[in-house]
């Protein structure tokens, strides 16, 4: 602890981390360099109390050292950040940043790409305890917003043909971050077309951690945009090639996986939702398999909120034609048990009755139009004899898969 220590060793701990920095640089080093680049880390705690007993540190800093001015910033980020004033280090931290990236812009090779990635993710945490502070004060949360110009100005720096366009999608899922927790995820689309539509850029050459987590985050932007084929398609590449030991990501990714699969009536097993604390979504399966239209409301209400912040619910809450899919087919399944010769004939009366004593009242019209509705999605197979009020299924697969493809398409 700080108040243990003795000016004589402050001193020599801040003079161990300038050399560091300067045999890190010199020897282009860039994994050293990224671990003294840290601000939020804990293992820089024993400088940062150095730093609050020896206050005249900024002397030690000599003005030929190299990057002496990301030195000074870098420093005086870290002291703040000790001290609980996350305005200050955030403001300090970046004018250190915007220093280095003007260094990094004039080496040629990528070597720095490690400290590249170190100041991308402290400047953005930086930037959101920054805003927490501001919001406590009363003022109006802004470092977040400019945190998202400057890995904007990174971005540009690693889109070119040479070496440092590998760390590009590290930038840019840092982008992301900042763009979903601002509610601004419109913005992502330019960064994705310089993406995948820039030749220089091969995606397979990326860090698979990068590719993953790009594949995680484009696959939720389709999921607000409810392209469910092409939200199934990424969110299963970033389950596939996601570290099997990283259960906390696995949960992320499922948390959206699993509403797609819903929709392209693919059912998870219980045992998968229990393992990775998913039971949110054990009740809206078990509505999806026994038609139970109550049940599927009830699991809705109890989780809403959840499923607000996460930005499904408009996606489960579509599922409900899927239930009352599943309730036809249990009133077939129970027709024919008793009748197999009428059991493709059911009565919309018979309908209406089902669904009052699960909690909604329809009437024969509003059911006539909802079964409409199933038959226009082909969901079920069949026509309606409206003089007598009878749905007549199709003999041959009245019941027709969703086979992967959502409701809606």
């Amino acid at each position: 602890m700080s108040y243990y220590l003795s000016v004589g060793e402050a001193h020599r701990r801040i003079t161990e981390y300038l050399n560091r920095f300067s045999d890190a640089v010199q020897s282009q080093d860039g994994r050293s360099l990224k671990s003294l680049l840290s601000v939020s880390s804990p293992h820089l705690l024993s400088l940062a109390d150095a730093l609050l007993i020896f206050q005249d540190w900024g002397r030690l800093i000599k003005n030929s050292q190299q990057l002496s001015d990301v030195l000074q910033h870098h420093l005086r980020a870290l002291h703040s950040f000790r001290t609980g004033r996350f305005v200050d280090a955030y403001n300090a931290f970046e004018r250190s940043a915007n220093g280095f990236l003007l260094e990094f812009r004039n080496w040629e090779s990528a070597w720095a790409m490690e400290a590249v990635y170190a100041i991308a993710y402290e400047i953005r945490v930086l930037a959101e305890m920054a805003d927490r502070e501001l919001a406590s004060l009363g003022k109006t949360p802004e470092k977040l917003k400019g945190a998202g110009s400057f890995l904007m100005k990174v971005f540009a720096a690693l889109t070119g043909k040479g070496p440092k366009r590998v760390g590009a999608l590290y930038v840019t899922c840092q982008l992301f971050k900042v763009y979903f927790k601002l509610g601004t995820v419109h913005l992502c689309r330019s960064v994705i077309r310089s993406i995948e539509t820039a030749r220089f850029f091969d995606f397979e050459e990326f860090p698979k951690r990068d590719q993953v987590t790009y594949m995680y985050y484009t696959g939720r932007l389709e999921v607000y945009n409810e392209n469910f084929l092409a939200a199934d398609q990424k969110l299963t590449y970033a389950l596939k090639n996601c570290n099997p030991r990283s259960e906390a990501n696995i949960r992320m990714i499922l948390k959206y996986l699993i509403p797609v699969k819903l929709s392209v009536g693919i059912l998870p097993a219980t045992s998968l939702l229990q393992q990775y604390n998913l039971v949110e979504y054990i009740n809206v399966v078990q509505a999806l398999k026994s038609g139970d239209l109550r049940l599927l409301r009830h699991a809705l209400q109890e989780h809403e909120d959840r499923f607000l912040r996460s930005g499904v619910y408009l996606v489960l809450e579509k599922l409900e034609l899927q239930v009352y899919q599943r309730l036809l087919k249990k009133i077939y399944i129970i027709q024919k048990a008793r009748d197999p010769s009428k059991a493709h004939q059911i009565k919309l009366e018979v309908l209406v009755k089902a669904l009052k004593w699960l909690e909604k009242d329809m009437d024969v019209d509003e059911v006539e139009c909802m079964v409409a509705i199933l038959i226009y999605k082909n969901l079920i197979k069949g026509y309606f004899a409206h003089k007598s009020k009878v749905v007549v299924l199709s003999k041959q697969d009245p019941f027709p898969k969703l086979s992967g493809k959502p409701v809606n398409s």
